[in-house]
This record gives C-alpha cells, structure tokens and sequence, in this order.
C-alpha cells in the first residue's frame, strides 16, 4: 500500500514536471508584468536587468522565480534572455511532502517595431524560446516547442497633463495562450494555444523626482493581472502586484492553470551614455535653454554623467523656488497687516483730532456762556431782569447743560413773581449738579416759606 502511495506521488510530480510553464512576470522585455509592449521612441536605457518572484503559498512557501536581461540593439529590435525556476506543481495534500525540485528554463525573446505614426506603434516578435535541462541527462538541454511564443502587438502612447498612459493590445500564440507559470494536467485533448490580451501601463507624477510611479493593469488571456512600479531612484524599482486577481478566493484550494499569486520583483536599468532620445528645452530654472546651449539634433542629448548634475540643480532650483513662493507669501502677509495697523493708526488719529476739535468747540462754548453769565449777572443786579433773562438763554444755547444758567434764570424768573417757573428751573439745575446745595437750600427754603431776598443775591 506504502509503494503505491509514493508510486503515486512521483506520477503526479512527473506529470505536472513536464507541462510545466516558465512565463514569470516581468521577466520578459517591456515594462509590463506579463504582455509584450511597443514604444514609438527608443529605449532610454542601455540594458535592464532584474528579478521577479510569484509566490503561490505561504504554508509551505512554494514560488516560482527567475532573473532577466533585455536590451534595445537600434532601429527598433530588443532582445531579452531569461532564466526562470517554475513553483512546485505537487498537489496541496502532499505538497509538503514533496521532495520535487523544479527544473531550470533559459528562454531568448526577439522583439522588432515594424511601424510607427504619431503615438502609435506595431511590434512583432518571438518570445519563449526556452530550452529545458532533460530529465533523463542533466547535462542535456532541450527546446520546448510548446512554449513558443509568436505575437503582434499594437501600442498608443497619450500625455494627460501630469500623467501618462500607454495601452497596448494584440494577440499571442504559446506562452501568450491560456498558460500559467503553475499548472496542472488537464484530461481534455490538448489544442493550439492562441489568445488575446491587453494591457495598460499609467505613469503617475508621484515620486516624480525619480521617474515617476507606474500603475500596471492586464489581461494576459487567461486572466488579470495588475501592479506597481515604484522608483526608489531614477535607475532601480521596486515591482509590487497579484496575478490572476479574479482567482484570489480560490487561493488555497488546489492548483490550476492561471493560479493566483501575489507577485515581487527589481529592476535596474543603465541609462545611455548620449542620453535620452528626446533633447531638454528647458534649464534647471525651468525657463527655454539658450539656443547655443540646446543639444543639436545630430548630436542626441546632454551626456549620462550630467543627467544627475542637472536633475540636482534642477531639485535645487525648485527648493529655492518654493522658499521664494513662501517668503513673498509671508511679505504680502506682513505688507496686509502692516496696511491693517496704518489704517488703525489713522482711525485713531482722526480719532484724537476730532475729541481735541470737540473739546475746543466746548471750551470755547463755556467762555462765550459764561461771557452772557456775567452779563446777566450785572443786568440782575442793575434790575433790568428781561435784558438778564435773554443773557441767561443766549448762555443756555451754547451750554445746555449748564447748571448755573438754569439756576440763574430760576432766580430772575421768582424776581419777576413767576415762582412757578422760578421752581422748575432750580430743579432742572439741581438735577444737572446735584451737589448744587445753594439751589438745594434755597428750594428748601421757598417750600418751608422762609425765603428770603438776600438768599437770591447770594447765589
């Protein structure tokens, strides 16, 4: 019973050994995780190398992974190499029993852009030409024919504003068919892989200062697979995604062709030494070069090694820049106070000048009341009590609050037998200056009836 079970266990790794596939992501040319791309303009970079890894499960770990290196020779054709170790393809009952170490594939990709017009571009080319170390002599190595991968690729570049979108479409053959990195063995009869797919790659202004992050979203034929480029400098990314997103509940279920993974990976490319393929127009400043300081056309661009140089200048420029922005932010802040304060200032002003405008206009109404006063007080003592009377009331228009006025005229009106009148008076004075007391005791007086005629000239 023990011999069958283990004969068993070696059929299922043999069987799953030979349909083994070796599309890893971002382990061909282009910088998508699975579908070939197009580009209008030549490669920025003289070669790129990296890795990826898909990891398929974390009890026991089981990944598949290999290593890449791609370049673009000119005129538009690229050539890659890859190496690529699959997963353990062992059934998740007896995975961790597996003894099955994945065999090794070297693959060639050939890739030639044969039309461009405007933003767009057509590629075709030859991917997966993988050769496998045979079972049976580890020495020998063998061309897998299954694995051959024949596509047409179309490709439209678009600037939207900060960001940039590319998409890319066509169709495949091998590798570019319904094939996954993990598979297992199908009983249905075996026909000619063929499939569609399309891709888009979004690059964002974040991290603009080293190139900008990449969003990476595709359907490869089989399924979807999306990721992130992230920069951690001008010249190395950090690969981040999943394969197969519509399969990640069926996670840990069991193996099948498009199993899903969550997918790691770095790059690192070697720009060229006669720059890239489009010229600057601008300085660090941001404002138009020069024209004897702009590169010539037959020349290319600035140099690799000044790259760097003016990408920090240009860093430079922008910091001082954004502190210029702040300063001038913080002197028209200090410039609108200050006018706020000269304001105030002259609020205040007119302020003073109008109590010290007022208080001459008092001052000078008190002398002229107190002129006519003075004038009453002779015509009362000289008995012509009308000519007083007109004194006391030309005094009371320019004071009306004049306490001594109201009690002035109070005595002129009791001289003239109009007690009444005289009475009203006295008590308007009193309520003007209640610590008056002549008034007081003279009121006092005239209510006890013992008022007496002095009692008025003593006021």
């Amino acid at each position: 019973m023990k011999i069958k079970y283990n004969i068993i266990i070696v059929l299922i790794i043999v069987s799953n050994m030979i349909v083994a596939s070796s599309r890893i992501v971002y382990t061909r040319p282009g910088l998508m995780m699975r579908v070939p791309t197009s580009s209008v303009q030549k490669a920025p970079y003289i070669f790129r190398t990296g890795f990826g890894v898909e990891l398929h499960n974390f009890d026991p770990i089981n990944t598949a992974k290999g290593v890449y290196f791609d370049m673009e020779f000119g005129k538009g054709f690229t050539a890659g190499f890859s190496a690529v170790q699959g997963g353990d393809t062992t059934s998740l009952d007896l995975i961790s029993k597996s003894q099955y170490s994945p065999q090794v594939e070297f693959g060639f990709h050939f890739q030639q852009r044969i039309f461009t017009y405007n933003d767009i571009s057509l590629s075709a080319g030859l991917q997966d030409i993988v050769f496998q170390n045979n079972q049976d002599d580890e020495q020998t190595l063998s061309l897998n024919t299954d694995l051959l991968s024949f596509f047409l690729v179309l490709a439209s570049e678009k600037d939207l504003g900060d960001y940039k979108m590319s998409t890319f479409m066509g169709f495949g053959t091998g590798g570019l068919g319904p094939m996954d990195s993990v598979k297992v063995v199908s009983d249905s009869a075996q026909t000619a892989n063929a499939g569609v797919f399309v891709g888009f790659l979004l690059k964002t202004p974040y991290f603009g200062r080293t190139g900008g992050m990449d969003i990476v979203g595709e359907f490869d034929g089989t399924g979807v697979n999306v990721g992130l480029r992230i920069p951690l400098t001008s010249d190395y990314r950090l690969n981040l995604g999943f394969t197969h997103i519509e399969r990640l509940p069926s996670w840990k279920t069991r193996y099948w062709t498009g199993h899903p993974g969550f997918t790691i990976g770095f790059d690192m490319a070697v720009p060229r030494t006669g720059g890239s393929s489009r010229a600057p127009t601008s300085g660090p400043s941001g404002q138009p070069m020069l024209s004897g300081l702009m590169p010539r056309p037959g020349d290319g661009s600035i140099p690799a090694y000044m790259d760097s140089t003016i990408a920090m200048a240009d860093y430079t420029v922008l910091s001082l820049r954004d502190s210029m922005s702040m300063m001038n932010n913080e002197m028209r802040n200090l410039m609108v106070q200050l006018s706020a304060l000269e304001q105030e200032s002259q609020f205040l002003v007119d302020s003073l000048k109008q109590l010290k405008l007022g208080s001459n206009v008092a001052e000078k109404n008190m002398n002229e009341a107190m002129r006519h006063l003075s004038r009453s007080l002779r015509y009362f003592y000289a008995g012509d009590f009308r000519e007083a009377l007109k004194e006391v009331d030309l005094s009371l228009e320019l004071k009306p609050d004049l306490a001594l006025a109201y009690a002035r005229r109070g005595s002129i009106y009791y001289k003239l037998g109009d007690v009444q009148r005289a009475t009203i008076n006295w008590n308007l004075a009193l309520r003007l200056d209640p610590e008056y007391d002549d008034v007081r005791n003279i009121l006092k007086a005239l209510h006890e009836n013992r008022l007496k005629e002095a009692n008025l000239f003593e006021e």
